[in-house]
């Protein structure tokens, strides 16, 4: 009996899950594509990528639609893979009281507050990226990201970003990206970066 009432319990779930997708606690999350689309050999000759199984062959992840930023009037764009919702204006710029530019890590956690007392762009829930999310906006398919962001909609798209995201393993750094050389790196939390706000 205990064996059958398993059984039944068992299909229950499965029609539970087959019917309401969302109850299963946190979710699927859908990594984008990196935008690779050309494969490389060894010596960095571009080859035909069938049978290759590099990324640019595979092209795994969710489809970039296009346009992949939705501008939403407002000096504002939400990335329609990820649904975060980036400033438009990512030059850090000065508002009011906050000195935008090129900060130390310190500062530019500092500038994001300021901005959410000021409710930039009529929001005052602003942070700065993590590294994840600060990473998701580089086009792989690109030698750099920074024109290409910009032919997105985005202006005064900077070299060098802050994320919010320490190097463990040397608490003095900070993880950023390089949008000129599509890079991720940490660099001393007392150098300095521009800032890209981002909510949520």
């Amino acid at each position: 009996m205990a064996s059958k009432m398993g059984s039944l319990w068992f299909l229950f779930l499965i029609v539970l899950f087959i019917s309401f997708p969302g109850v299963s606690g946190a979710g699927v999350v859908q990594l984008p594509q990196t935008g690779l689309t050309t494969c490389i050999d060894s010596t960095g000759a571009v080859i035909a990528c069938a049978g290759t199984g590099q990324d640019g062959e595979v092209q795994s992840g969710a489809l970039w639609p296009n346009p992949r930023f939705m501008d939403n009037s407002d000096g504002t764009a939400t990335d329609t893979v990820t649904g975060l919702m980036w400033a438009r204006q990512a030059g850090s710029p000065t508002d009011g009281a906050c000195i935008g530019g090129s900060l130390t890590w310190l500062a530019a956690l500092s500038y994001i507050t300021c901005l959410n007392g000021n409710s930039y762009l009529g929001h005052s829930d602003w942070r700065l990226p993590n590294i994840n999310e600060l990473e998701s906006l580089v086009n792989i398919g690109v030698a750099k990201s920074y024109p290409w962001l910009m032919e997105q909609g985005f202006t005064n798209v900077g070299l060098t970003y802050w994320s919010s995201t320490t190097y463990t393993a040397g608490t003095g750094y900070g993880w950023k990206v390089d949008f000129d050389g599509n890079q991720v790196s940490y660099l001393s939390k007392t150098s300095q970066a521009l800032v890209w706000p981002v909510r949520q």
